[in-house]
């Protein structure tokens, strides 16, 4: 059954979005002009230019109020996410403890010129994330965050050198698709290598969602709001699968 949806303002379906860019003119009224032209374009009717702040010379960032057109099915609407069941902190270690009967080795890092390690240590540091336990916090879990700025080349030489189960890479910087490049990259060097079935391996940042992470190679991708029992989770449910295939 057709199910046909737009962006819900003050009635349902009436469309009113919220919409902010930056275009390369004087903050002006041509070139808050330029910016309701502009949105228009973008297929959007009785658009208003609500906010305007001049960010350089020669830029101004706009915020405009306007009503959508276009109407999506959502009946048509397909999405992954990482399907594992929750554990805790606790029901995690007894996994690992009894179905691995060894400590869970985790590598991770911040790959390429990315200097951002909130993502990583948010995931790997003992203090963790949202009242949740990073992994350095497991005891069934040896965990190993090199930080920021690390090479593909680099974290694959510690991941064999630890004889990491897992690798997590953290991706901050969006930057001209610069996190893509990175993610890529790293697939790329452990598919030469003949490596790439050697690890569960984790994509994980800002702009990451499973969908993503799984069409550039990845085990799985874990976006915002991402706490370390979830990740945890899923490394020794996915361990004790391939233990068990």
């Amino acid at each position: 059954m057709s199910e046909p949806i737009k962006p819900y303002g003050d009635t349902m379906n009436d469309g009113v979005v919220q919409l902010s860019f930056t275009l390369p003119v004087e903050n002006s009224s041509r070139g808050k002009k330029a910016a309701e032209l502009y949105a228009a374009k973008l297929n959007l009717e009785q658009v208003a230019v609500v906010h305007a702040r001049q960010i350089a010379t020669g830029f101004t960032f706009f915020v405009v109020y306007a009503r959508a057109v276009p109407v999506l099915d959502y009946s048509t609407v397909a999405a992954t996410e990482v399907a594992v069941a929750p554990l805790d902190f606790h029901e995690i270690n007894d996994l690992i403890k009894s179905g691995l009967q060894r400590p869970l080795v985790v590598i991770g890092a911040t790959i390429g010129s990315d200097a951002h390690t909130v993502g990583i240590d948010a995931i790997m540091n003992m203090k963790g994330y949202n009242q949740d336990y990073g992994l350095e916090r497991y005891p069934e879990i040896e965990a190993h965050n090199l930080g920021a700025q690390v090479t593909c080349e680099e974290l694959v030489a510690k991941a064999l050198e630890l004889k990491a189960d897992a690798v997590l890479v953290s991706q901050t910087v969006t930057q001209k698709d610069a996190h893509l490049r990175n993610f890529t990259e790293l697939v790329e060097l452990l598919e030469a290598e003949a490596l790439r079935s050697r690890f569960i391996l984790v994509a994980g940042g800002p702009r990451i969602s499973n969908d993503l992470s799984l069409e550039l190679g990845y085990d799985a991708g874990f976006g915002p709001g991402t706490v370390p029992s979830q990740v945890a989770a899923f490394l020794i449910t996915t361990m004790l699968q391939r233990k068990g295939g």
